[in-house]
């Protein structure tokens, strides 16, 4: 990596992940606030809970499209200012209605593919595993601080509502750290007429398709994983909540150096494409020491880091994937599109885990994940072929 990327890859981490820290905040105490409220039913928890995800699947792609047109900034700008405005009215709300509000206009600032599409551009193909694995790491980082720091921040802050103002003034600071900070990238060339088109094209291009169907069942599998994760940590591993960190942490830690080892020889197309089949299967066998974990900690240790190590290396090596084979001037709604699938993902992964953990059980949750994942590495296995030819003539047009 040059130093203007790694200048770029940093700066852009840090909106990013000002931006995530704040998202994942909440959640550790969101529920339990919630059921202090007057007049809140468990579907009002719910809608508080999921309407996020909305947004975010609903406006990926045309924002993504518009930061083809427009520039990357400006659309980031924007999105940051709608998830700037939410924060702010859940911060203000005196019931559940309000942080309903809150949380839905959050969502609209769904500018994950926007993001991606600017490291894209500010760097090059050979460094761009690299930059996306910075991005993927940050946000990994945001989570655990979030999911160790949130109750001890409301507690300090007076409760949910001083996390969402928290988190008001955290996007402000990251919308700030976008434009003095992240260094200007060129204008995508695109035609203002495409429009639909663009989103056409991209949806025509198998390659990338193979990327997005990816996409949903990785973040699927992630979503499942902690409905079902904390269960084992619980009952069947005899961890309290306080505690769970002792797998968690160490896991997400040593994801990290083998991310750092492994993305620089993951430079060629066609090594980005083994290391995603074989993350895959690596994905597969953590899930399956996972459902045998019940009762031996060292299991669920192994299970655990397989799981994030692979996670951690499919999460940086399919954006950069769809970046390398999308239309430069298309980028922005491969990107989006990508991201929809990611958060379609989350929502079928969490219905999914909810239902088998109510039906087969804990070890039952993770078996059937790890046939799921089994089944998406050998579909990978003749995909990964398809993902190293030209796109096809239907999804190239104007570039």
């Amino acid at each position: 990596m040059t130093k203007m990327e790694i200048r770029s890859a940093l700066a852009l981490a840090l909106v990013v992940g000002l931006r995530m820290f704040g998202l994942f905040l909440v959640l550790p105490v969101l529920a339990l606030d919630l059921q202090r409220m007057p007049g809140v039913t468990p579907l009002l928890i719910g809608a508080a809970l999921g309407i996020y995800g909305v947004g975010h699947l609903l406006l990926q792609i045309p924002l993504g499209l518009l930061s083809d047109h427009i520039g990357r900034k400006p659309v980031i700008t924007l999105g940051l200012a709608s998830f700037a405005l939410g924060s702010l009215i859940a911060a203000l709300a005196h019931g559940v209605d309000g942080i309903i509000l809150g949380r839905a206009l959050q969502g609209t600032g769904a500018v994950t593919g926007a993001s991606q599409a600017l490291a894209a551009d500010l760097s090059g193909e050979h460094s761009r595993n690299a930059v996306m694995g910075i991005l993927g790491g940050t946000i990994g980082l945001a989570f655990l601080l979030a999911l160790l720091l949130g109750s001890t921040l409301a507690a300090h802050l007076g409760g949910l509502q001083g996390l969402f103002g928290l988190t008001f003034v955290l996007v402000l600071v990251a919308i700030a750290a976008l434009w003095l900070l992240v260094p200007h990238a060129p204008a995508p060339r695109t035609h203002g007429s495409e429009g639909l088109g663009a989103i056409v094209h991209t949806l025509r291009d198998t390659r990338l398709l193979v990327l997005d169907v990816s996409a949903f069942v990785l973040h699927g599998l992630l979503t499942l994983f902690f409905v079902v994760m904390p269960l084992l940590l619980a009952h069947g591993l005899h961890l309290v909540a306080g505690a769970q960190w002792r797998v968690y942490v160490p896991a997400l830690l040593t994801a990290g150096l083998v991310m750092g080892v492994a993305l620089p020889r993951m430079r060629g197309l066609r090594a980005s494409i083994r290391a995603l089949q074989f993350s895959a299967l690596l994905l597969a066998l953590g899930l399956v020491a996972l459902a045998f974990a019940r009762g031996s900690l060292g299991m669920g240790m192994l299970g655990a880091v397989l799981f994030f190590v692979a996670f951690s290396m499919l999460e940086a090596s399919l954006p950069s994937l769809v970046s390398r084979l999308a239309q430069p001037a298309r980028r922005g709604a491969a990107l989006g599109a990508y991201s929809a699938a990611q958060f379609f993902g989350v929502i079928v992964g969490g219905a999914c885990g909810g239902v088998l953990l109510g039906t087969i059980g804990v070890a039952g949750g993770f078996a059937t994940a790890a046939i799921v994942a089994l089944l998406w590495f050998l579909m990978l296995l003749p995909a990964g072929a398809r993902l190293g030819q030209p796109a096809p003539a239907g999804a190239r047009g104007a570039g």
